[in-house]
């Protein structure tokens, strides 16, 4: 092998948080974990690394191509690193709670990607995100949401567009249609495409019956403002009674929304099947205009605990803070520089002002001699100086 010339060098898809990022990330983290605990949701710290099988039970299939893996040297057996935080909170709902109540579960961690989501894109998400257990209604949908778009708001986004959709109803239009998994695999990638004649063709390798074909098509039309909801009614006539189950939750979902959220676009879209093999009801993605990456996404996955002995109903959503957080928009707290010395008005000064929760830098080079250089140098916007008799923060001259 040869040795890396210059090792300084990161892989790929990973990246140095450096100061001034990191503390905004991490007061950022902080903030939403508060947000959460208010509203309910418990912290909980799931490992960094699992059994690989634990990590890939279920719907955690999905993410076999997105997971590193190692051997445990310990037992031999294969362990994975995380690459997604929602299966293991399942397994902590189905294993260390067993009340038969609505559990509110909140996380902020870094889960490890074979690759990048998308391009550019990082390989070591910090996701922070928050999961209801054991409730299929439209209200723990609104609430997960609603969680959701305020995060984002914490975070300083306000133009936001929020895509609103169903994968239920989907599911419940293709009924019986015996799917094989290639003839699943085409219709999915011809649905997302929102190619017409790919959707029919891929429907009748499927043997599907002429009015689920035409049903199915039809979905491709119905994305818009609210009044896309009628407009599926009238449509979809005929359609089984999850389909009209469906879209009454996705109105409620949607009335919740716009009346907590002046001035939020919605997106209603029946055709968006975001993680169509994982979730069973509505989903929802949030964007910036223009942007063609979630800033943040969720919905209801419903008995994902099942594999682990437990199925309940779930719903949540997830974010990745570091997206949120551009360098160009990161700078540093306030910072006061202090000089040196050990007198005792000085040090009190300094923890009162440390108490109070500013960031204060005290001079350890005994060899200063320009006070003003050393605090412009350090990055320091104000510094401590004896004025009236006392120590005081002044701006730097």
């Amino acid at each position: 092998m040869s040795q890396n010339p210059r090792p300084w060098l990161l892989p790929s898809g990973f990246e140095d948080i450096l100061p001034a990022r990191a503390e905004r990330l991490e007061a950022l983290r902080r903030e939403l974990l508060d947000l959460y605990r208010c509203w309910g949701y418990q912290q909980v710290i799931p490992p960094l690394v699992e059994h690989l099988e634990t990590l890939l039970t279920g719907v955690g299939q999905e993410l076999e191509l997105q997971t590193l893996k190692l051997v445990d040297q310990e037992t031999g057996r294969m362990l994975g690193l995380r690459s997604d935080l929602t299966p293991q909170v399942a397994r902590i709902d189905a294993h260390r709670f067993h009340a038969d109540v609505p559990n509110r579960l909140c996380y902020a961690g870094t889960v490890l990607r074979a690759t990048a989501d998308h391009y550019g894109g990082s390989r070591a998400p910090f996701q922070v995100g928050a999961e209801l257990f054991g409730v299929d209604s439209a209200s723990a949908d609104a609430e997960v949401a609603t969680l959701m778009i305020e995060s984002l708001r914490r975070a300083g986004v306000r133009d936001l567009v929020l895509d609103l959709g169903h994968v239920g109803v989907f599911r419940a239009l293709l009924g019986d249609v015996p799917l094989s998994p290639a003839g699943e695999t085409l219709l999915y990638r011809a649905m997302q495409r929102r190619a017409v004649g790919d959707v029919r063709e891929a429907l009748q390798a499927l043997a599907a019956p002429g009015a689920v074909q035409e049903q199915i098509v039809a979905l491709l039309q119905l994305s818009g403002e609210r009044s896309a909801l009628d407009e599926a009614r009238r449509l979809l006539p005929d359609a089984p009674a999850p389909v009209q189950e469906g879209l009454q939750r996705l109105g409620y979902i949607h009335d919740q929304l716009a009346a907590r959220f002046a001035g939020l676009r919605i997106q209603i879209d029946l055709a968006e099947l975001r993680g169509y093999r994982y979730h069973t009801g509505p989903i929802f993605s949030a964007y910036t205009p223009g942007s063609g990456t979630a800033l943040a996404s969720g919905g209801r996955y419903n008995d994902i605990g099942a594999a682990f002995g437990r199925g309940r109903p779930a719903t949540g959503f997830s974010l990745d803070l570091k997206q949120l957080i551009a360098p160009q928009q990161s700078s540093l707290l306030e910072r006061i520089w202090a000089p040196g010395g050990s007198d005792p008005a000085l040090a009190t000064a300094i923890a009162d002002l440390r108490r109070a929760g500013r960031v204060v830098i005290q001079s350890v080079n005994a060899s200063t001699t320009d006070d003003v250089a050393e605090a412009r140098a350090l990055a320091c916007q104000h510094m401590l100086a004896p004025q009236d008799g006392r120590w005081q923060v002044v701006a730097l001259p």
